[in-house]
């Protein structure tokens, strides 16, 4: 069967538990048919025999290299060869492929959002973002794309797709069905009140994808460098809660905002940066919410009466830290009410960080909020390490 047939004949929508895609796992296993052997003196009814027992012999092998990797929601899915071309929801998906050494993802829901500027310090590791399309548009996410670019696998949670991409179960099993099968889960945010199933933690998920991929000696490898660069990120952060800043994390949109949008640090992959290095949530401490809960905002006003001592802003990730001290930290220092905040007079308002992460871009951004709250000035994990994980050389 070719990949699609393969797919047809075993795929199934969110509710089933088996989805795959196929290749030439004959090949692929090495094995020689008893018609390789034959010669030219068999008579054409041995041939045919043996053409059979041969076609018994590759669908043996076929069943024997098939693999099956479960994830919530989609349960169980049964790949019939390694996949070579994906796309991914987010730049979470992409990173992770990344650090397994995969080629980038042809698609991801919006390619601003990953910041590939991050692997520029990583030996040899480079992404061109402009070579990724935006699968996310004016009315969400567009089906027909799916059939263009034709992927091995979508690492996507499907369940975003239906809630917050405008599609239907239908759509979701069309492509399933039609092109391949859906891999992935929301964990960025456990802000999503349709998300009732695992969020899995960023090395959780990354262990998934390893094993879709046949890759898990790269996510071992990776694992044991993130033990590493925890005990070394536990090292610096103060013994007592007293002694670590209260910090607001907010997104401003554009370099002259009046209002943001507050973020309370959550269990998402988002946040792990924060988490690991146990700054104190100045809004958990006040009655604001969530943005994620009633896309609220904060203004200036609310923002003094909390007065955190630092000011983490996302949204501002694609500018340098000089581009961003020019636009954003220069407007807050102007303005009449910003101006009287703690964080803004001691100059400690900084970018707060990307919205999906994956291990590469976690090790980065979590060693940059070290030195921002912390002042740490020591590199805390080694790139040219990270550069031969993702070769395959560690």
């Amino acid at each position: 069967m070719n990949r699609r047939e393969f797919v047809v004949a075993t795929g199934v929508g969110l509710s089933g538990a088996l989805a795959g895609c196929s290749g030439d796992s004959t090949a692929e296993s090495g094995g020689t048919s008893e018609s390789d052997a034959s010669t030219p003196t068999q008579t054409a009814a041995a041939s045919d025999d043996t053409a059979t027992e041969a076609a018994e012999t590759a669908t043996e092998e076929s069943t024997s290299s098939s693999y099956t990797v479960s994830m919530e929601p989609v349960g169980d899915v049964t790949f019939d060869s390694v996949p070579e071309t994906w796309v991914a929801n987010n730049g979470s998906w992409a990173d992770m492929g990344i650090a397994l050494g995969l080629e980038p993802p042809k698609g991801v829901w919006l390619p601003s959002r990953y910041h590939t500027q991050y692997y520029d310090d990583i030996p040899g590791v480079s992404v061109d973002g402009s070579s990724i399309k935006q699968l996310w548009g004016e009315g969400g996410v567009g089906k027909e794309q799916f059939y263009e670019l034709d992927a091995d696998v979508h690492v996507i949670d499907p369940n975003f797709l239906v809630n917050r991409g405008s599609w239907k179960q239908a759509d979701v099993d069309e492509i399933e069905n039609q092109v391949a099968p859906f891999f992935g889960n929301s964990i960025f945010s456990t802000g999503y009140t349709w998300h009732d199933y695992t969020y899995y933690s960023l090395y959780e998920a990354f262990e998934k994808l390893s094993q879709a991929f046949q890759r898990t000696e790269r996510f071992e490898a990776f694992q044991s460098l993130h033990e590493e660069f925890q005990t070394a990120v536990g090292d610096v952060v103060p013994g007592s809660s007293s002694e670590r800043p209260r910090v607001a994390i907010m997104w401003a949109a554009g370099n002259e905002p009046e209002k943001f949008s507050p973020y309370l640090i959550e269990s998402g992959t988002s946040f792990k940066q924060w988490r690991d290095l146990e700054v104190r949530d100045a809004f958990a401490e006040t009655d604001v919410r969530d943005f994620h809960s009633d896309r609220g905002q904060v203004d200036f006003e609310t923002l003094l009466e909390i007065d955190p001592e630092y000011l983490m802003m996302r949204g501002h990730e694609n500018q340098t830290r000089a581009e961003f001290e020019d636009t954003l930290v220069a407007f807050l220092e102007d303005h009449s009410v910003a101006s009287q905040l703690t964080a803004v007079e001691n100059g400690n308002v900084h970018r707060g960080g990307p919205l999906y992460q994956g291990p590469i871009t976690n090790l980065v951004v979590t060693e940059r909020a070290a030195s921002q709250v912390y002042g740490v000035e020591d590199d805390l994990f080694d790139r040219q390490r990270v550069a031969d994980i993702v070769a395959g050389d560690a």
